[in-house]
């Protein structure tokens, strides 16, 4: 006698693995609370301490201003040679096969796995005027360590693997079919891939660009061995916000940093949104 599932009427209810959504919305919020808006919120509020005129000399003396200025530019280069440099690390390591290809693959994730400070101390040995590549830069008359330039090399350093691995899966998700249907109709390397290949990978270029410059903004370990810490020079906007937290002006540091929030925060929103209206672009297109 075969026994026979009664299933009631009506729709069924979706199995779901974690709880439902008010709960998981809650608990999102919740932690999100905790981890991300009261910290940034203590932020503003010693910030809102100061008074209007004390907030505008704290943000805007010329040795913070000239801070801003390298932290924000060394910030955007080292994010845009990531974009170009870790695009072409990431075609190589999904589009060829050769040896030595996994030991590369896990060296882009160094950086993750390094301290800072370690980073920024091997930077320092290997660009110095007497490192194994500083000697033969100095002998060129570049000068990297303890420049804005050696600023550049480390945030680039830090910055790498967050490209890569943003554009690495959507090249092994790529249809070839597509490349194969341009070439088969005529179109050369370059047409396929800026009429092909390019706009796929473009929104995760773009994550990767905000990810890399985010990342870069914030960056201290591994800057400050090598930049050498020069006001108006090679100072960063971290380090300054330790020397104002050091000499116990807390005030004054979260104004640094709450300027330093908002510029990167209206960097990185106008990047998504760029980011969503490429890649709805490409679906339209699709359609």
């Amino acid at each position: 006698m075969s026994a026979t599932l009664s299933v009631p009427s009506g729709k069924f209810r979706q199995a779901r693995v974690l709880p439902g959504f008010h709960l998981s919305l809650g608990f999102t919020i919740l932690y999100l609370c905790l981890i991300v808006l009261i910290p940034l919120s203590a932020v503003f509020v010693k910030t809102f301490t100061m008074t209007w005129d004390g907030f505008i000399a704290a943000v805007t003396s010329d040795r913070v201003v000239a801070s801003y200025k390298l932290t924000f530019g060394a910030s955007l280069i080292a994010a845009t040679l990531n974009v170009i440099f870790g695009g072409i690390v990431a075609w190589v390591l999904v589009r060829y096969k050769f040896p030595g290809k996994k030991i590369i693959d896990a060296l882009v994730d160094l950086p993750f796995a390094l301290p800072t400070a370690v980073a920024g101390i091997a930077l320092t040995a290997l660009y110095s005027t007497n490192g194994w590549i500083g000697q033969y830069l100095a002998s060129l008359g570049i000068k990297v360590a303890f420049t804005p330039l050696g600023v550049v090399v480390a945030l680039t350093f830090i910055g790498l693997p967050f490209v890569v691995r943003t554009v690495q899966p959507v090249l092994e998700d790529a249809e070839r079919e597509l490349e194969e249907a341009a070439a088969s109709l005529g179109a050369g390397h370059w047409q396929t891939f800026s009429k092909v290949i390019f706009p796929t990978i473009l929104p995760a270029l773009l994550t990767g660009f905000a990810l890399a410059f985010a990342r870069a903004t914030g960056e201290y370990g591994s800057v400050i061995f090598i930049a050498g810490n020069m006001p108006m020079v090679s100072e960063i906007t971290p380090l300054f916000i330790v020397t104002k937290l050091e000499q116990y002006d807390y005030a004054g540091a979260t104004a640094i940093a709450m300027v330093m929030l908002l510029v990167s925060f209206t960097m990185l929103l106008t990047i998504n949104l760029l980011q969503a209206w490429t890649r709805k672009r490409g679906q339209s297109e699709k359609i």
